[in-house]
């Protein structure tokens, strides 16, 4: 049943085939460019000049609002914390609201998946595996809280986003060991600034 259905689909793909190309190729002339074309420039065609990291100093919360507070921490805390680790690079808060960068916070909980290797039995040369194998290992996968840090630095100027980065710790503890994690997610996830 199936082979006669096979090898009538066959013959149509080949008769497909075998039908005469309904399009034709033609060598007509480009025609001429427009006379404008000579004095526009197209800044796309080539790449951005390197933004200069340099001449960002100062920095302002973007929207002139703190960072949203979390379980994990309130609004202060992460401002406080963001502040510092800014202030480690060089940058300076904005003290007449004019500000080279706005700088944008997000702190949130997120689960990850972890993975430890126990090893169980005698070593090498002994066990039920061969005369080279001991037990094998037992893999265990554990799900984790974790703490993300994100940052988002955006030109002051413009608007528009320069620099994002992102860190995560450990999310679990007392409200200290906490305090100490985010600062330590901070300053990790700023530890590539400036870029080089």
């Amino acid at each position: 049943m199936y082979r006669p259905l096979a090898l009538s689909l066959i013959c149509l793909t080949l008769a497909a085939c075998a039908s005469p190309n309904p399009y034709t190729a033609s060598s007509n002339p480009l025609p001429p460019a427009p006379p404008q074309a000579a004095q526009t420039f197209d800044a796309s065609a080539y790449p951005a000049a390197p933004r200069d990291f340099a001449s960002y100093r100062s920095w302002t919360w973007f929207n002139h609002q703190l960072p949203p507070g979390s379980p994990l921490a309130d609004s202060d805390q992460i401002a406080e914390a963001v502040s510092e680790g800014l202030d480690q690079r060089g940058l300076r808060p904005a003290r007449n609201g004019a500000a080279d960068l706005l700088v944008s916070t997000d702190v949130r909980m997120e689960k990850r998946l972890r993975q430890v290797q126990e090893d169980y039995g005698p070593g090498p040369g002994y066990g039920p595996y061969g005369p080279y194998g001991g037990y094998p290992p037992v893999v265990r996968t554990y799900e984790v809280q974790v703490m993300v840090v994100r940052l988002t630095l955006f030109d002051g100027a413009s608007g528009q986003p320069v620099w994002s980065t992102s860190a995560e710790t450990d999310g679990q503890g007392s409200i200290s060991q906490r305090g100490d994690a985010l600062r330590g997610a901070v300053n990790k996830a700023l530890a590539a600034y400036p870029p080089r």
